[in-house]
């Protein structure tokens, strides 16, 4: 048994904030670049020049790339071999107040959904924890700004619906979003599961790197599929149209009931921000 101290959680976790409000994952900052060098519309390459400006201005002064600096999702893979010394879950909010307050990032979290009073430090954080074999920790923050998150949906399809109802689901989702999740954008997508699950698997699909397809055939041609089709809606970035509407879709699938076909999906936009460590 392997023990970590609850401080280094909380550590981890204050770095990881500011990192990934600082710093766009290479994957997703490769795929912004490779959409920008095939745009053929003009003012569609102009705005995602722009874009990879404030990136780079963000890298090189250690500013946030988005003003909405998020919800603080933070994911944990922790080995059953592993005991925490202290308060695991006060740990993680712990490091979201302090690297909050150590990168100036903004405070966007209500104590109450109707009362809307701020509780100014960015807690608590979303927690996510998934028990895997071995004596690691790994923890991933996900900030995650709602102007994204507000054009997410959930569905319970039948399962007659099948593959067509699933995509017609997708492709609808993008296309009544339009420029408002700050496109170009990425999608996690959950297939299966419960009501509850399937919301989780969307979000944990944004986890995966842009350039790793699902490891299954079938999912992987559904997901360039999609992303084919839903770049001809001509939505472009940040609206102005153009062929690059989403740069990226991952399909994260569970069982489910023989009666059931849920689908989920995350809307993400092109500062898909997520920053891991392995402690």
């Amino acid at each position: 048994m392997r023990t970590i101290p609850a401080a280094e959680i909380t550590a981890s976790v204050a770095r990881l904030c500011v990192r990934a409000n600082t710093v766009l994952p290479p994957d997703v900052a490769a795929a912004l670049e490779a959409c920008r060098a095939a745009e053929p519309w003009p003012l569609a390459g102009e705005t995602l020049a722009l874009l990879q400006d404030n990136l780079a201005q963000a890298r090189k002064r250690d500013l946030p790339i988005c003003q909405d600096t998020g919800m603080s999702c933070v994911f944990v893979e922790l080995g059953q071999e592993v005991h925490v010394e202290g308060d695991f879950e006060e740990a993680i909010h712990q490091g979201v107040r302090q690297g909050y307050g150590q990168g100036y990032l903004r405070k966007s979290m209500v104590a109450d959904p109707l009362r809307r009073v701020n509780t100014g430090d960015n807690t608590p954080a979303s927690i996510t924890v998934r028990i895997v074999p071995g004596d690691q920790c790994t923890v991933t923050v996900v900030p995650k700004g709602f102007g994204s998150e507000n054009m997410s949906r959930l569905a319970m399809l039948k399962p007659a619906d099948g593959v067509e109802g699933v995509k017609h689901f997708v492709v609808e989702t993008v296309r009544l979003a339009g420029p408002n999740p700050c496109p170009p954008m990425v999608l996690g997508v959950g297939i299966g599961g419960s009501f509850d699950k399937v919301a989780a698997l969307a979000k944990h699909a944004l986890l995966r790197p842009l350039n790793q397809p699902n490891p299954d055939p079938y999912y992987a041609a559904l997901e360039a599929e999609l992303l084919e089709e839903i770049n001809t809606l001509g939505i472009g970035p940040q609206g102005f149209g153009g062929k690059t509407t989403c740069l990226g879709l991952a399909i994260e699938t569970a069982p489910t009931h023989v009666a059931g076909l849920p689908v989920a999906v995350n809307v993400s936009c092109h500062v898909t921000r997520r920053a891991t460590e392995v402690l």
